[in-house]
């Protein structure tokens, strides 16, 4: 049996350097739409472009959207030429399908599917990007003693989040809590020589949904300042990560999107509450309105607890997290939401993390690094004091 958590808000061995398992869709469109009802949109792309002035005839903006990892991805880059531009934005776009190869839980022929099919047999080769993602994974499953784990897939596969009452259900307890039992971070076995994962229980999975958006975002940056370019934002679906500075001079615009919007919407990544600047930085929001269902005025949101399988118990309703690096952000942001308001703020306080947290009374809740940086749009969100 598992030990009960305690919450370990002091540095881990392996520290991070600077600084759910998605649901199967039933059809490819819902995927689609959730990517686009993502926390996050891009104040400085297309309905909502903020360069009106400013622009230097030697830089211009371009930018290109395709579907990836089952999501949207949006790569926009400033450059005076643009077909140095075209290029940087292909290498971004091959380095994010990669990864969409290698760490595809869906995928019959990704390596992370091949490790779960061996657990508990065999150790599986893989890439030196599988290998590095895992690592990285890790180390945000020690510094978060495990609310962020990535063998929580086995629980995910029960639920199915749909506001369409009639595809939803409960899994039973004894379900859940058979497949909590495999979750455990610490059964991860790693032979950082060899490049070898090895999973130790049979039935154990893996699932870097929770983290893979933010790491391709990343990578994704590497490849274009690979390519000479000095400012770009990527946006992995809500995972978006940002450098340089923007045609008009300054840093990349974002918006928070509203997680308690007053009226349904085909476009809810249009209703932003609040904006900051992203200055050489990674952002990443999770929520309990991106897929939830509501049952007996209970909801049901896609945020699950790994240590008792249900969606969590939060006093949050949106955590947004601000790092250097995007993989970060992404698993931080679900660890914070799990953590609840006073454990999360103090995780990312004693991390040096920016964060904006909202409980379910509209009250938004800052890191100190970002009182001052960030403007509210909407009036029915509060700083606290």
């Amino acid at each position: 049996m598992k030990e009960k958590r305690e919450v370990r808000i002091q540095k881990p061995e392996a520290r991070i350097q600077n600084t759910e398992h998605r649901l199967k869709s039933r059809a490819s469109l819902y995927s689609f739409v959730c990517a686009l009802c993502s926390v996050f949109w891009i104040l400085a792309s297309g309905f909502l472009v903020l360069f009106f002035s400013g622009c230097t005839e030697k830089n211009k903006m371009y930018k290109e959207s395709r579907v990836l990892m089952d999501t949207f991805c949006t790569i926009t880059v400033v450059s005076p030429s643009k077909e140095d531009a075209g290029g940087a934005i292909e290498a971004g776009f091959a380095e994010i399908k990669k990864l969409e190869t290698l760490l595809n839980y869906f995928s019959d022929d990704s390596e992370i599917t091949a490790v779960n099919r061996s657990a508990g047999n065999k150790p599986v080769k893989v890439s030196r990007e599988t290998m590095d993602m895992m690592k990285k994974t890790i180390d945000i499953s020690r510094l978060t003693n495990g609310v962020f784990d990535p063998t929580i897939a086995p629980v995910v596969s029960l639920w199915n989040f749909s506001k369409d009452m009639s595809n939803t259900s409960i899994p039973s307890g004894s379900r859940i809590n058979d497949a909590a039992a495999l979750v455990d971070y610490k059964k991860i076995k790693m032979d950082y020589d060899k490049f070898e994962i090895f999973l130790e229980e049979k039935n154990m999975e893996l699932d870097l949904g929770g983290i893979a958006k933010g790491y391709a975002a990343d990578k994704a940056v590497d490849a274009i300042k690979a390519k000479g370019i000095k400012a770009a934002l990527v946006a992995v679906a809500g995972d978006i990560r940002g450098f340089g500075l923007n045609v008009s001079g300054n840093s990349w615009r974002v918006g928070i999107q509203n997680p308690r919007p007053e009226a349904e919407s085909d476009k809810p990544w249009e209703d932003i509450f609040a904006s900051l600047y992203l200055e050489n930085m990674a952002i990443s929001t999770s929520g309990d309105y991106q897929r939830y269902f509501i049952k007996d005025g209970r909801r049901f949101h896609h945020i699950l607890d790994p240590e008792t399988g249900f969606p969590a118990e939060s006093d949050l309703i949106s955590v947004s997290v601000i790092a250097p690096e995007g993989y970060v952000a992404d698993g931080l942001s679900t660890a914070v939401f799990v953590l609840g308001l006073e454990k999360g703020l103090s995780l990312l306080e004693s991390e040096g993390l920016g964060g904006v947290l909202i409980n379910d009374g509209r009250k938004v809740f800052l890191t100190k690094n970002l009182k001052g940086k960030i403007e509210i749009l909407n009036k029915a969100y509060q700083v606290a004091e």
